[in-house]
């Protein structure tokens, strides 16, 4: 089964999809992790990413459809859950021509619905809670940086809501229940 998790950041999709890999054997395809990692690999895509990365740029959707294209060639084990993938129309467009290229589809897309003061609240008070306890916050934990990235998810990726939906694959869990309630509804949806 193949997934992709949507939701504004701080949302639980890092920690759903953790959830889904150690308990069905799926595989999270982080656009995040799988730059990192392509960036130290040596690879020819490796040095491609790297370069755009040094440079300071952003990683062409073409790069990102090649790393996905190499982990999909791989061991499908439980499924794939994409997360930070597709962001824009065109990213969907774009892994909705992938899948159907290898033989693969989409089965649901997950959106993580959330009420934009009460997940400010939370992801604040996890940064409050981080330094009580003597760590560090996440360094884009604080209001301002959360008000920017909340306005780029709904300029750029909250569309691919009414996509996935028109296709009839979109299904909504209530984002703000407690991990054990948002991953029984993502449980609901899987069965």
């Amino acid at each position: 089964m193949n997934i992709i998790l949507l939701g504004p950041p701080g949302a639980g999709k890092g920690t759903q999809a953790a959830t889904l890999v150690a308990e069905r054997d799926m595989i999270q395809l982080s656009t995040g992790d799988m730059l990192r990692e392509a960036k130290n690999s040596g690879t020819e895509m490796g040095k491609m990413v790297a370069g755009v990365m040094d440079r300071g740029e952003l990683v062409t959707d073409e790069i990102v459809i090649g790393l996905i294209r190499e982990k999909l060639e791989g061991d499908a084990k439980g499924g794939f859950i994409f997360d930070g993938f597709p962001r824009t129309l065109a990213q969907a467009d774009a892994l909705a021509g992938l899948m159907a290229e290898m033989g693969q589809s989409l089965d649901h897309a997950i959106e993580l619905a959330v009420n934009d003061e009460v997940l400010v609240e939370r992801i604040l008070g996890r940064a409050a809670e981080a330094v009580a306890a003597g760590g560090t916050a996440r360094a884009d934990d604080n209001e301002e940086s959360l008000k920017i990235r909340l306005m780029a998810y709904y300029k750029q990726t909250s569309p691919l809501l009414g996509y996935y939906y028109a296709k009839g694959m979109l299904q909504s869990v209530d984002g703000l229940g407690t991990m054990d309630e948002v991953k029984a509804s993502i449980g609901k949806v899987l069965a």
